[in-house]
């Protein structure tokens, strides 16, 4: 209102402007005077002059008024994204994801982080229908047309009764385990991961007696606890304490590996690049 007076010179003029009738424009006014404790305007019978506090005050007042202005469109222009259907792979310990759900929530404020967990199959399914917006996908996992982006990997490591035999070593190797029964998942789970995986077993030899490693990785580690067999497992799983199980690394660990990865369709998500920089902070590899 100031402004628009300002300019004018003239209430009624200001007030056509604002839409509005001129007496309460001119209260307005008189309550602003009153808070700054000054006269903004001479009113006499030649018409409307600023005051040398008007003067002053009218630059900064305009000031507001671009900034205010430039922020509507900003807004108007970029609305705050919707939204963010995430799936996260269960071949990892879901704690892993802990701090990237942290900081996406706060990031995305009152959006909805809705997220699912599941094989990776079954989130890039997911995503080519449109069911999810991206997923955090095991490596190697057939994409597609999807884009994928690299986050890390984590070693593979040994699962095994604290009573074992072998569980006095620091480090076992494949060979040391070919005479266990060893849980592992069926190829229709992951399947790219899984034929990996047996490229490695087939270059070193290994092929012990195979059991079907359960869903839910804390029935899997309750049957080792009870010495039924061993299990091998992303790092990410020494996180599941229990009772009866020790972990051990694994001389092979690295070749096995079990990557992690970002995947998004190209029609991305408003919320994709933020996804993007956070998961190469919580999830990528160590600075």
């Amino acid at each position: 209102m100031f402004v628009a007076v300002a300019l004018c010179l003239n209430f009624r003029q200001a007030a056509q402007q604002l839409h509005m009738t001129q007496p309460p424009l001119s209260r307005a006014i008189k309550a602003l005077e009153q808070r700054l404790g000054v006269r903004l305007f001479e009113r006499d019978t030649q018409g409307v002059a600023l005051t040398e506090a008007a003067r002053q005050l009218l630059p900064q007042a305009r000031q507001i008024l671009a900034l205010l202005e430039r922020a509507e469109r900003s807004i108007l222009r970029d609305p705050a994204p919707a939204g963010l259907r995430l799936g996260l792979t269960s071949s990892v310990e879901a704690g892993m994801f802990g701090p990237l759900r942290a900081a996406l929530a706060a990031a995305l404020g009152h959006s909805a982080l809705e997220l699912t967990f599941a094989p990776s199959p079954r989130l890039v399914a997911a995503l080519r229908a449109g069911r999810l917006d991206a997923a955090i996908v095991a490596l190697p996992s057939q994409t597609f047309e999807l884009a994928l982006q690299p986050l890390g990997a984590q070693p593979i490591v040994v699962a095994l009764h604290s009573g074992h035999r072998l569980a006095r070593r620091r480090t076992l190797a494949l060979a040391d385990l070919g005479g266990e029964a060893v849980y592992w998942f069926e190829r229709a789970r992951q399947p790219a991961f899984f034929d990996h995986c047996h490229a490695v077993f087939a270059r070193h030899g290994f092929a012990p007696s195979f059991l079907r490693e359960p869903l839910d990785h804390h029935v899997l580690l309750g049957d080792v606890a009870s010495g039924k067999g061993v299990a091998l497992l992303a790092e990410s799983f020494k996180a599941l304490r229990l009772d009866g199980v020790c972990y051990r690394s694994l001389a092979e660990g690295g070749e096995l590996a079990l990557g992690v990865g970002l995947a998004t369709p190209a029609d991305a998500h408003p919320a994709t690049p933020l996804l993007r920089a956070l998961a190469r902070e919580h999830l990528g590899p160590p600075a």
